[in-house]
């Protein structure tokens, strides 16, 4: 089976989406700075470099600082699919990373966002 193409895409070409709907809804590009550096454990700057540097969603992942142990409380649906029940591991943690984006865009609190870790 052939590999998706999301994982070869550079993560800055999906983080300008990721901002601008936060944007969109009134948010802020921190806010999704934050709940993506929850998930990974980059921070702003490690996040500047990589959108320079055009790295790809493999990367970003292969080379994420720390994976938030709590990211298995992640739950619900994107793009139909429940993103607890994912199997491919590269895939569950893209698609966490859209539902998180997708609730800091709803509005939802970061404590819950963060699956009630300190924000």
């Amino acid at each position: 089976m052939a590999e998706h193409r999301i994982y070869s895409t550079s993560f800055a070409s999906v983080y300008v989406h990721y901002v601008a709907k936060a944007e969109r809804k009134g948010h802020t590009r921190g806010e999704v700075d934050q709940v993506i550096g929850w998930l990974t454990g980059y921070d702003a700057d490690d996040l500047e470099r990589i959108v320079a540097d055009e790295t790809d969603f493999r990367t970003f992942f292969a080379e994420a600082p720390r994976m938030n142990p709590n990211a298995s409380l992640i739950t619900g649906l994107i793009c139909g699919i429940r993103v607890e029940e994912i199997e491919d591991p590269l895939m569950q943690q893209i698609r966490y990373m859209d539902k998180l984006v997708d609730e800091v865009a709803r509005g939802k609190k970061m404590t819950s966002i963060l699956r009630g870790t300190p924000a």
